[in-house]
């Protein structure tokens, strides 16, 4: 029944062929699909039509109780499960129950009379919250089959507007922060189809997310056997028009329909049993039509179909909302049929930081980093395809991603294992634009390339001198900043960023950063070598002078010490922790007895660290400074966990014990052949690290005190637009590219749609987790650990930290739940600077994600801290409160009970 119009009502009942993806808040997301795949190019589509979102609106409007009933719901608390499931069940109850109106009923019915009255019907759910890009909603709502009669419709029509309030739909939403009233349903009844085979292809590998891959799952009969799970179906691989891999499974049972409406399930007789139910050619024409939909649609469709007599129909498509995103390149030019690959690597990985980021903030660690950078997903990647593609540069590559993260080095070679992979060879203008990332990125140091030579002589002095070149440079973009607005100050901040660079590849601090690295390598394995020590470094680098974050830690002792001995100060402190709005609990504090020296402690540490968050590369996340309750629960715990003094003592006794490992090593050596020799060489290596393995932490310091004063600059600026009316508050400007905010402060215009959009993707990018590895075609790679030394049933990683420590876990995602008791060990996703405070409470460490350099190892090293990076799902698999041992030496963590 393509476009057919029904005259009266409009609003109400509108045939597939006269609605569009464009109209989703009229049809739904399922409807508006479909009315555009009702245009594809030889793509059919059952006759249909929609019975519209305004229809709902006036039943629902003309029952009264259905309001009421949301209300009561919108209040419940949504982690009490019993109470959520008796109100969406009576306003399910409530819905079914609802008058249609006579007018509607007469025109949906007249709609069934067109199409056919004796015919059977699919009656479907299609919200307005379904089968969005962002959010596939799949299977939250309800579908009914073989439906017969107008009666039967209009009943199973409230039905599906009912089902928009079942348990798991309205849990559903509230995970994905959609207001149940916000959501409206929007009916799609169809021309049953019924098939000799139908099931679900993927123009998109859904496990590996690789884009040049599909997947057919087939059966018998019809489809909402398999989507059940009532049967398993023939499984096809599809790469390239040809099916590479197929599991033809044995089909017991099938769905048909019945004649008077209904469905059964039947039993397949069993010579039909292990029968593909596609041949190959069909598989490769549904696949062929499945790339048509996606290029229609723009994105990997999850595609329902049917196969009869004539062909395939297409009942549904849907964005598969799970992939990651490819990284937005440079375009392709049309005659190269097939693309180079690329090969892309986390940032995120490497700055301990997987989260995703507003536009503004992965624009601008973009433009103050010293490599090319790609988005997608919300995360930024590097190339370093032109590295992998010289065999000497690959091993280099190979060799530093090894050392720093072992997952990121097998996927990259699980990628170049593959015959389909190969990459050319670069050529001389581009073999070094991947080069060292370090702090801006993977594979390195923080420069443009590797340094000519690394410092050999363990000068305190250069350190010095290093921390103030980087203060001058940051007291200068202070001083200067302050008068800049409007385009001035995007031209301002343009000269900024390549000063900003040009700090940041000093080849003194590059050479620096070289020399600590290098000689925790050194010591380890010459160590491990002579003395069959493991991670001898480690013990070795306890309270290395210089660290900031390190210092971070221990000065926030100091805090705890001029709060401690006021109980009013505490007392006011611990409300100020179960208070959501309380950031301005500073000026409360000058009313207490204690409280002038509390909050000026707090104030001291501020003006030093108040630039630093969590996830601080991000420059759009609040810093401490903006939102200073975030350290009060930290606060509270060094004054319950900790006595007077504590950091001095805790930096002094890390100092002798690194003393005495120092002393027993170089006796030991010397006792062996060859032993002044090599207790020599050890000796300059532990005087070198000792010098130099606390600057590591200090480029990062530099790089976030000039952050926070670019955003301290450009909030201004969004304060002037808003006040201009062309913003509607100043976070907007965090959904905008640094680009697209300088276009705007040029123009003095924004598009709100543009803001409004980029803010749903956002919230759908937040669910996503990136790869390590990720690769053009679309396919995430994470690696693995090929190690057989881990005992059965444990949990491997790498280590980054020596000791082994047994206590208690706790899960711990946001640092404001950060509440901890002696002896107990941290397990988190992962740990940027900010968490260091947290550490010295902490007996152990585990963590998703990390390297051996980065900033959390570095730490953990720094405070005797047991610890272990890279457990792949720790969060998950381990439970809050569970009692597990970690082996800091070994890389492997052991769940106890």
């Amino acid at each position: 029944m393509r476009d057919t119009r029904f005259d009266e009502g409009r609003e109400t009942v509108l045939g597939l062929g006269e609605v569009d993806e464009g109209q989703a808040g009229l049809v739904g997301g399922k409807g508006a699909h479909l009315g555009a795949l009702s245009r594809v190019d030889g793509v059919r589509v059952p006759d249909g039509f929609c019975v519209t979102t305004e229809a709902f609106r006036r039943v629902v409007a003309r029952a009264p109780e259905v309001d009421a009933l949301l209300d009561r719901l919108a209040g419940a608390d949504p982690d009490d499960g019993q109470a959520v499931q008796a109100l969406s069940a009576e306003v399910r109850r409530a819905v079914e129950e609802a008058v249609i109106p006579d007018g509607l009923a007469a025109e949906i019915t007249g709609a069934v009379a067109r199409l056919g009255e004796g015919a059977a019907y699919a009656v479907r759910s299609s919200a307005t919250a379904e089968d969005l890009p962002t959010a596939s909603f799949a299977g939250q709502q309800d579908t009914y089959l073989n439906v017969v009669g107008p009666a039967e419709v209009l009943r199973h029509v409230r039905r599906c507007w009912a089902s928009l309030f079942t348990e798991r739909a309205v849990i559903y939403r509230r995970r994905n922060g959609i207001d149940d009233r916000t959501v409206r349903m929007a009916v799609v009844v169809q021309r049953m189809v019924l098939p000799d085979a139908s099931g679900v292809l993927f123009t998109a590998d859904p496990v590996t997310g690789h884009r040049r891959t599909a997947t057919v799952d087939a059966g018998f009969g019809l489809g909402e056997a398999l989507v059940s799970g009532l049967v398993n179906p023939d499984v096809f691989t599809v790469r390239d028009d040809a099916v590479v891999a197929k599991a033809i499974a044995v089909k017991q049972r099938a769905l048909h329909a019945l004649p008077g409406g209904g469905t059964r399930e039947v039993t397949v007789e069993p010579q039909q049993q292990e029968r593909p139910a596609l041949t190959d050619a069909q598989v490769v024409e549904l696949v062929r039509l499945g790339r048509r939909i996606e290029d229609r649609f723009g994105c990997p469709q999850d595609i329902e179909w049917c196969l009869t007599d004539d062909g395939f129909r297409i009942v549904q498509s849907r964005p598969i909302t799970t992939l990651f995103p490819v990284p937005v390149s440079d375009p392709v030019p049309e005659a190269v049929e097939r693309p180079t690959p690329s090969v892309y690597v986390s940032v995120g990985h490497q700055q301990m930081m997987t989260d995703a980021m507003k536009p503004l903030g992965w624009s601008m660690w973009q433009r103050t980093a010293m490599v090319p950078m790609h988005e997608a997903g919300g995360r930024l990647f590097v190339d370093v395809s032109p590295r992998l593609a010289s065999p000497a540069s690959r091993a280099a590559l190979l060799d530093v991603m090894g050392k720093g993260d072992p997952l990121v080095r097998d996927a990259l070679e699980t990628v170049l294992e593959r015959d389909e992979f190969e990459l050319p060879v670069p050529d001389a203008d581009h073999a070094g634009d991947a080069g060292h990332a370090g702090d801006a990125g993977p594979a390195g140091p923080p420069a443009g390339g590797a340094p000519e030579a690394s410092v050999t002589e363990a000068d305190p002095a250069i350190v010095a001198e290093l921390v103030e070149r980087s203060e001058t440079s940051v007291a200068a973009l202070e001083r200067d900043i302050r008068t800049k607005s409007g385009p001035e100050l995007f031209d301002f901040l343009a000269d900024a960023f390549e000063e900003h660079k040009r700090v940041l590849s000093d080849p003194l601090s590059i050479r620096a950063i070289m020399a600590g690295m290098e000689a925790t390598w050194w010591l380890n394995e010459k160590l491990g070598e002579w003395l069959g020590e493991k991670n001898a470094a480690d013990a070795l680098t306890l309270s290395a002078p210089g660290n900031i974050t390190s210092e971070m830690g221990l000065d926030l002792l100091d805090v705890a010490d001029a709060i401690r001995p006021h109980p009013e100060v505490v007392a006011f402190l611990t409300d100020v922790q179960d208070d959501a709005h309380g950031d301005g609990f500073l000026d409360g504090l000058v009313k207490l007895p204690g409280g002038s020296a509390a909050r000026e402690a707090i104030e001291s540490y501020l003006r030093r660290y108040g630039m630093r968050c969590v996830a601080e590369i991000d420059i759009t996340r609040p810093r401490w400074s903006e939102r200073p309750a975030t350290l009060v629960p930290l606060i509270l715990d060094n004054v319950r966990n900790f006595g007077p003094g504590a950091a001095e003592r805790r930096f002094e006794q890390g100092r002798l014990r690194a003393l005495r490992t120092e002393q027993d090593v170089l006796t030991r050596l010397r006792d062996l052949p060859d032993g002044e020799r090599k207790a020599d060489a050890t000796k300059r290596m532990i005087d070198q690290v000792r010098a130099f393995a606390g600057y590591r932490e200090y480029p990062k310091y530099g790089i976030v005190c000039r952050y926070f004063l670019y955003k301290q600059a450009l909030l201004e600026e969004a304060g002037r637009l808003v006040g201009d009316g062309v913003l509607a508050e100043r976070e907007d400007v965090f959904h905008l590219t640094f680009q697209e905010f300088e276009d705007v402060v040029r123009s003095r215009r924004a598009d709100p749609r543009l803001i409004a959009r980029r803010k749903e993707a956002f919230r759908s990018y937040e669910a996503l987790t990136p790869p390590r590895v990720l690769t053009s075609d679309g396919e995430a790679v994470n690696g693995a650990y090929r190690r057989d030394d881990v005992p059965e049933g444990a949990l491997a990683g790498l280590a980054v930290s020596t000791g082994s420590v047994e206590g208690r876990a706790r899960v711990i995602l946001d640092l404001a739940d950060a509440e901890l008791a002696e002896g107990d060990i941290l397990v988190t996703r992962f740990t940027d600077p900010s968490w260091s405070p947290l550490f010295l409470g902490v007996a152990g460490l585990v963590t998703e994600v990390g390297g051996l350099m980065t900033h959390g190892a570095v730490i953990a090293r720094e405070y005797g801290l047991p610890a272990v990076v890279g457990v792949d799902r720790a969060t998950r698999l381990i439970r809050d409160g569970q009692r597990i041992r970690v082996h800091g030496t070994d890389g492997y963590v052991e769940i106890l009970g």
